[in-house]
């Protein structure tokens, strides 16, 4: 007879304490920035323990790009048939979320994080901007099979590209609305 007894899970883990956690980065990071917060500082914004953090993310860097993340939509993947439809669907979405304050703070913490700390670039790269790119090579390889662009366009080079020009003008507002110039932009990349 075996007396080995089963460990429990433990206590669950609290949905409220994971979000006062993560508004508690996201408020810290605008404050006193990535550098200069700490997991104890969070434990003691949030009102957890920092086990509490250390349950759910290894380090600071995971957590950071969770909360920003938090901010954001999940990932938008249109399939309307047409390569033009889909481009200006992403990009719409891009601008619901992007063209808020919520969205710009985001955006500003992410340029301001990742420029500093190349731990934290590499995290998020990781963890949302390499399947964001994933996503959109699925939009071009649809494309691709519909001839509606080379077959040998680099998906990744264009997704980039796309994202600089969505950056860019997002800080330096174009004189056309923001959805047209990023559409007018990639239209002149993927003739």
């Amino acid at each position: 007879m075996d007396n080995v007894r089963k460990k429990s899970p433990g206590r669950p883990r609290s949905a409220a304490s994971h979000q006062a956690i993560l508004k508690a980065t996201v408020e810290l990071l605008s404050e006193v920035g990535f550098e200069a917060m700490s997991i104890e500082k969070i434990s003691a914004r949030a009102g957890v323990g920092k086990t509490t953090i250390y349950r759910r993310y290894s380090n600071k860097y995971e957590l950071v790009a969770d909360a920003i993340e938090s901010m954001r939509e999940e990932i938008f993947l249109p399939n309307t048939g047409s390569l033009w439809s889909d481009i200006d669907a992403i990009i719409e979405n891009a601008a619901k979320i992007t063209l808020t304050p919520l969205g710009r703070q985001a955006v500003a913490m992410i340029i301001s994080s990742a420029s500093s700390n190349p731990q934290f670039a590499q995290t998020y790269w990781e963890k949302y901007l390499q399947p964001r790119r994933q996503s959109f090579a699925t939009v071009l390889e649809r494309a691709k099979a519909r001839n509606e662009v080379n077959p040998d366009l680099d998906a990744g080079l264009i997704f980039d590209a796309m994202s600089g020009i969505m950056f860019y003008s997002l800080i330096f507002p174009p004189t056309d609305s923001w959805t047209a110039h990023v559409s007018r932009a990639l239209r002149l990349l993927l003739k």
